[in-house]
Parts: C-alpha cells; structure tokens; sequence
C-alpha cells in the first residue's frame, strides 16, 4: 500500500513539475493580462471621453457623474488605472450639477 501512495505522489509531483503545465499556466495568465490591459485602455478612453465633453458642457447631471464614476472610474482605478484619467474626474468633481436629463 505505501508503495501505491508512492507512486502516486511520483506521478502527481512529476505532472506539477512538468514544464507543460507551467507553459499553459503562464500562457493563460498572459491571456488574462491582455484582457485587464484591454479593459483599462478602454475603460481610460471612454473617461476622457466623456469627462472632456461635460467639462467643455461646463456641467454634469447626478446620473451622468455616478455613470461615469461607479461604473468606469472606480474599476479602472481598483485595476490600477491613473494619470490622465484621475485628472479629469478630479476637474468632473468641480463641476456643477444639474438635475434631469441633458437636451440634445
């Protein structure tokens, strides 16, 4: 029995070992790396987007600021997005707001 055991710790450590193991965990961490860069840079384009429009606007609606804040800046920033981004939310956090909906 303990030679079973023994041959199934050999077998289990030599699959941990193995480098193809390793090359498919690091291929998919690549993956998903890709993925969160993708996520920020499109997350950092839409938050200049829309924070230079309602700045050049010279207001913003509550249901446009916690759009643009809850659902894009507070993710990009827990994925480690900054820069440009956090300087426009800062110049959006100065702008006064309006209630309703903007006219078109």
């Amino acid at each position: 029995m303990a030679q079973v055991w023994q041959i199934i710790l050999t077998v289990f450590s030599s699959v941990l070992a193995s480098s193809g193991l390793w090359a498919y965990i690091m291929k998919k961490s690549e993956r998903n790396d890709a993925r969160t860069k993708m996520l920020i840079g499109l997350a950092h384009d839409r938050i200049l987007y829309l924070g230079m429009c309602y700045i050049e606007r010279g207001w913003i609606t509550q249901d446009e600021y916690e759009n643009l804040y809850q659902y894009l800046y507070a993710p990009y920033e827990k994925m480690g997005g900054n820069g440009a981004a956090q300087r426009v939310i800062q110049e959006v956090n100065r702008l006064p707001s309006r209630k309703g909906k903007p006219k078109s």
